[in-house]
């Protein structure tokens, strides 16, 4: 039986895995979200004898119900091939008493890659299931790591355009120079003055513009998201932990039906929640922690059952958590108003007019698998110098938070279950930040010469991605206000 997907502010209308990919958002500004979560059909005996591909095509199945095995399979083999510089694709590293699932291994040296290799094909599949003619624009904004992800995967498809918005000052050089330097013809990079959440609001309004909707579809275009608002971005995501418990098992480090935690770095809430839906699959998972930089919006959510975006908006060194309106956090907020979209829509209503929702205590008392805490800058930076220090391992700064976190939740809870680490970038991708904590003898060199210093220090490979941006020319240099954001994908299509 086909497994439908519902938008969560409405429960009328019902669509297919595949219409549910295409459109990205739906009409009414919710999120798509599958009508009941599937169990995993394989026991964790079988999945540990698995590889990557093997394991995502049993996760992925169960959600995808309108992909035919051998759409699936194309699908994940031509994802998850030679792009990724590890056979195993997601290895799990273990130090310093925490298991840290290294999900940085693909084209992009970021977690985004393991969703946005296979998402392209996921929705070029979707669009011929469909019957679309129409060019598919891939319209997203990006808080440092989306962003290159999404352009190296949608490069030269053919049906497809990207255009990418991004804080101008608020993500890191490498990140910068990866995006601004992307070749493609079919690629448009525009920096933004203003924050992640003025890019990922001004996208948002982009996709509920019916006239602006219309004048695309006369001139041929139709918007998808490849934002983790797109349940082809959150499904892969999915696969990753039950890949990650299903290794720890075959490798005797977890006895059978053993709790494993998971502490996630988190800014837009999906992969968090990509660990919750293997939770509900079935997979053996303790608590899931929510670990948060200084905006630290979540912490507070979870403390307190008040979601309030009324605040001042941080720059830190972990970019990709440098959110105030976590999207996916709809997801789970409709989940437990017991899939209630009238009640979730008025939540959200709420926040988009006062910036704040509180949540009933009835919906609070399903949150206890869910454990909130923060690491502000100075502690990120320890973690990452304490770790090295001890360990040679290095931490970029999203993982070091992570890492601190699940400090401060032992700390706290006593809880010493086995607890796995969602590494999501490459220290490579954020090397100054990296240098700066471990020593700051560095702050003197250029980027450049700090990634050379990297290498040293670490003992890894300076990665393909990372070499290529070196000399690489700046292809992309549009910077425009938010007020302008329509115009220009407008300007770009020819419209």
């Amino acid at each position: 039986m086909d497994l439908l997907y519902r938008s969560t502010r409405n429960e009328a209308a019902c669509f297919t895995a595949s219409q549910a990919i295409l459109k990205g958002l739906a009409d009414d500004g919710g999120l798509f979200v599958p009508e009941r979560i599937p169990a995993l059909t394989k026991s964790m005996d079988e999945l540990a004898k698995m590889s990557y591909q093997e394991t995502a095509y049993e996760v992925m199945k169960q959600f995808l119900t309108d992909f035919t095995e051998e759409e699936l399979k194309d699908c994940i083999s031509r994802a998850y091939d030679e792009k990724f510089d590890t056979k195993e694709i997601a290895p799990i590293r273990e130090e310093d008493g925490a298991y840290y699932l290294e999900l940085f291994h693909g084209a992009t040296i970021a977690f985004k890659d393991m969703a946005l290799s296979i998402l392209p094909h996921l929705l070029i599949t979707s669009a011929r299931k469909n019957q679309v003619k129409n060019e598919i624009v891939i319209l997203t904004a990006t808080s440092g790591d989306t962003g290159k992800a999404a352009l190296a995967g949608f490069a030269d498809v053919p049906g497809t355009r990207i255009v990418v918005f991004y804080p101008k000052n608020g993500v890191s050089p490498i990140q910068e120079k990866q995006m601004v330097t992307q070749k493609g013809a079919n690629t448009f990079v525009v920096g933004i003055r203003g924050n992640f959440d003025d890019a990922q609001t001004g996208v948002k309004k982009m996709f509920g513009d019916k006239a602006l909707a219309e004048e695309m579809a006369q001139a041929g275009f139709q918007f998808s998201s490849a934002n983790s608002i797109n349940i082809g971005r959150l499904v892969p995501q999915v696969v990753y932990y039950v890949y990650a418990y299903a290794k720890l098992y075959g490798a005797g480090k977890l006895a059978k039906d053993e709790r494993l935690n998971v502490v996630v770095p988190t800014g837009n809430f999906g992969n968090i929640l990509a660990a919750y839906y293997a939770k509900l699959m079935g997979v053996p998972i303790g608590k899931l922690i929510c670990a948060s930089n200084d905006n630290k919006v979540l912490y507070d959510f979870f403390r307190t059952g008040t979601y309030d975006r009324n605040r001042e908006f941080i720059l830190t060194t972990s970019p990709s958590m440098d959110i105030l309106i976590s999207s996916n956090l709809e997801r789970l907020i409709y989940r437990i108003a017991g899939d209630d979209a009238s009640a979730n829509k008025g939540l959200m209503e709420a926040l988009s007019a006062d910036g704040a929702y509180s949540i009933t205590e009835e919906m609070k008392a399903q949150l206890a698998d869910f454990y909130g805490n923060y690491a502000p800058e100075a502690e990120t930076a320890e973690e990452i110098k304490e770790v090295y220090e001890k360990t040679g391992y290095v931490l970029d700064p999203h993982t070091a938070v992570a890492s601190r976190v699940r400090r401060k939740y032992v700390a706290e809870t006593g809880d010493t279950a086995k607890t796995v680490i969602a590494s999501t970038a490459s220290p490579y991708k954020f090397t100054r930040s990296v240098m700066d904590a471990i020593d700051e003898k560095y702050d003197a060199m250029s980027d450049f010469a700090l990634v050379d210093e990297l290498e040293k220090l670490s003992g890894t490979a300076v990665p393909r991605a990372i070499q290529e941006i070196r000399t690489a020319p700046v292809l992309h240099d549009t910077v425009v206000e938010v007020s302008e954001m329509k115009d220009t994908v407008k300007k770009f299509l020819g419209i």
